[in-house]
């Protein structure tokens, strides 16, 4: 078998698994930007994701697949993006038992509203998280799974720690500038 051959890499002991905790669905690429946001946020924890795009109205049955294959895959938490009709969120949870966190993501028509008020009016039963809309909701969304994963990780707990101790600095250095700037001191 050639060098370089899939066998020769699968079998490679220098190939880390690469564990895939979060699930990132959009339902269209143009929710891409909002959701680099979670990205964002993962990828600082250190937090294993995929990403995928589907829709529940254009693509019902690909959505579908998607929700059924979520536990197989190893993932822990969905992160389902969506604007207008929002039914993304909801439609992958009906599906799964995994834990569903919505973002709302804000569009030209109703600026985000619509899609928040689809996301919090589901049903008893299905419930769907929400941590914001627009970008903000993307940020939080990922940050609410950080502390569903750190339940069960004193690792990410710690750095959950740190994160906000990071916080609280950043708050204190523009307090200071702020006073700089309006009192000149």
């Amino acid at each position: 078998m050639a060098k370089g051959s899939k066998r020769d890499r699968k079998a490679s002991p220098l190939r880390a698994k690469v564990t895939r905790r979060v699930g990132i669905v959009m339902g269209s690429s143009s929710d891409m930007e909002t959701m680099m946001e979670t990205v964002g946020v993962l990828k600082e924890f250190g937090i294993g994701f995929d990403v995928d795009v589907v829709s529940a109205h254009r693509s019902p049955l690909l959505a579908q697949r998607y929700a059924r294959a979520v536990q197989k895959k190893g993932y822990e938490i969905i992160i389902a993006g969506a604007g207008g009709a929002a039914a993304l969120p909801g439609f992958m949870a009906s599906l799964t038992t995994l834990p569903v966190i919505g973002v709302p993501v804000v569009d030209n028509a109703l600026g985000g509203e619509d899609a928040l008020h689809s996301m919090v009016q589901m049903p008893g039963g299905v419930p769907v998280a929400v941590a914001g809309v627009g970008k903000v909701g993307a940020k939080n969304a990922a940050l609410l799974a950080v502390e569903i994963l750190a339940l069960r990780d004193s690792a990410l707990t710690e750095k959950l720690c740190q994160y906000r101790v990071r916080l609280a600095e950043e708050v204190k250095q523009r307090a200071k500038e702020v006073r700089k700037r309006v009192l000149g001191r």
